[in-house]
């Protein structure tokens, strides 16, 4: 047991490591992006939830292309990415963007 511990100590993505701790602390993202879930949709900013989306999406091609291969930050932006295009579809929506679709699907 502390073995295994001692190796993931000292491991290319232990804590000794910023492959570590910038993982880590981008849940707080996620977390906040969890908090937006309950407040209204008019109070969502709709370019700052756009631009997490494309920030999460960059850098999970970066934790999957770095070496050695970061699987930590892949799951947080994996995690950010879905939560922020939620709450985007919750703006978009209230914004009426896309209910007029549906809306002209139905007369035709």
């Amino acid at each position: 047991m502390a073995s295994s511990f001692r190796a993931f100590l000292n491991s290319p993505v232990g804590p000794k490591t910023t492959h570590f701790w910038g993982p880590v602390a981008n849940w707080g993202f996620v977390l906040a992006g969890l908090v937006d879930m309950n407040k209204p949709p008019e109070m969502i900013s709709g370019n700052m939830t756009t631009a997490m989306c494309v920030y999460s999406a960059l850098f999970m091609r970066f934790a999957w292309m770095v070496q050695p291969r970061n699987y930590l930050l892949l799951a947080c932006h994996a995690s950010n990415e879905t939560v922020q295009l939620y709450n985007l579809s919750r703006w978009a929506r209230a914004q009426g963007y896309l209910s007029e679709k549906k809306e002209e699907a139905s007369s035709q």
